[in-house]
């Protein structure tokens, strides 16, 4: 993935803009990681259902709901868990075991945890400045998630 987003490292410019020192994600807890890994997960998730087709807002919204959902994101994962580091591994891991004191909506407790890893995972990438493997493997994952409901 070539572009300029994949090179910049887009929380240490919000930061330094707002003139706070640089952050260590590696020490932020996992359900910190996630709660920012939420966000950015589903901000590129909307960035690309954007850029595929001029739709409706409410079509948009409903097509982002397809992958912005606990059982979508553990599949998703589950697709791309291969092709992990193991540094990116472990901080699924820890995510999937935070101790949330929410609960899930509509979701199986599994898929919730398994999704929180996920996130804490697209926070990990996000503050660490890796947007391009980020944007490559769930792009990647998403093709495949796709792949798999045309079935």
């Amino acid at each position: 993935m070539d572009n300029c987003f994949s090179e910049l490292n887009v929380a240490s410019a919000i930061l330094a803009e707002a003139g706070i020192a640089d952050c260590d994600a590696k020490g932020f807890s996992p359900l910190t990681l996630a709660y920012i890994g939420d966000c950015v997960y589903e901000l590129v998730v909307r960035t690309i259902v954007v850029g595929t087709a001029e739709r409706t807002v409410n079509t948009m919204h409903k097509h982002t709901c397809r992958y912005v959902n606990a059982a979508a994101q553990r599949e998703i994962l589950e697709s791309m868990a291969e092709q992990l580091t193991e540094q990116e591994q472990s901080v699924v891991r820890r995510g999937r075991n935070a101790k949330s004191h929410s609960v899930a909506k509509n979701a199986s407790v599994s898929d919730y945890r398994y999704a929180t890893g996920f996130e804490a995972l697209c926070g990990y990438w996000y503050l660490t400045g890796q947007n391009g493997r980020m944007l490559s493997l769930i792009t990647e994952a998403m093709k495949a998630f796709d792949e798999t409901r045309k079935r």
